[in-house]
């Protein structure tokens, strides 16, 4: 028998455990994981599910409850914040009182690129097909829509600069979603016309 294979006998059991102060974490990080979904309120009903098992007693599972964010220097120098998930924090003291807005659709992780002449968008959007998968550009934004029954994502972008959305193009390979979009051009001054 392998240490994990007697540890999780001896913690079904109720021996002691090896890390009582570890132990005691586990169930503080429980506890409060409970109520703060008792606090977060109602839940979509496409993130809560039922199971009968085979005892015929129901099981309730919720989620999943994503939420994360990636930092990025800006050609500008400053840090530039990017938030995905499905679980968005509230500002204090705003209207809503609940700490966490729980939505039914995911923001994925997206990072846009400024390259010279164009500007290159990578989405990741695991577990959908290429199908699934809606783009809608503007010369300022750069819509994305999932639709599919187990996994729903949604974010809209607002580009750096203004693009030639007739430019677009993208490609999907082992969910991560790359398109890229020609800037728009910048109209010179103009030149003067030799009159024959």
């Amino acid at each position: 028998m392998s240490f994990w294979e007697e540890w999780e006998k001896r913690r079904k059991r109720g021996s002691p455990f090896f890390f009582p102060d570890l132990e005691r974490m586990v169930d503080e990080m429980e506890k409060e994981m409970a109520d703060f979904f008792k606090e977060l309120g109602h839940i979509p009903d496409d993130l809560a599910q039922e199971h009968t098992l085979p005892d015929g007693s129901v099981k309730k599972e919720y989620g999943p409850f994503v939420y994360g964010y990636s930092v990025k220097i800006g050609p500008d120098g400053k840090p530039v914040v990017r938030e995905f998930g499905n679980m968005k924090p509230n500002p204090v003291g705003g209207e809503d009182k609940k700490p966490l807005s729980l939505q039914e659709t995911r923001e994925p992780l997206v990072d846009i690129i400024e390259e010279p002449e164009q500007i290159k968008i990578i989405t990741e959007l695991p577990g959908v097909e290429k199908d699934d998968i809606q783009l809608y550009a503007t010369e300022k934004t750069l819509t994305i829509d999932v639709t599919n029954p187990e996994r729903r994502y949604h974010k809209e972008l607002e580009l750096p600069v203004e693009v030639d959305e007739d430019s677009a193009v993208s490609a999907y390979r082992n969910g991560v979603l790359e398109t890229v979009i020609k800037k728009k051009q910048e109209r010179g001054s103009g030149r003067s016309i030799k009159i024959q």
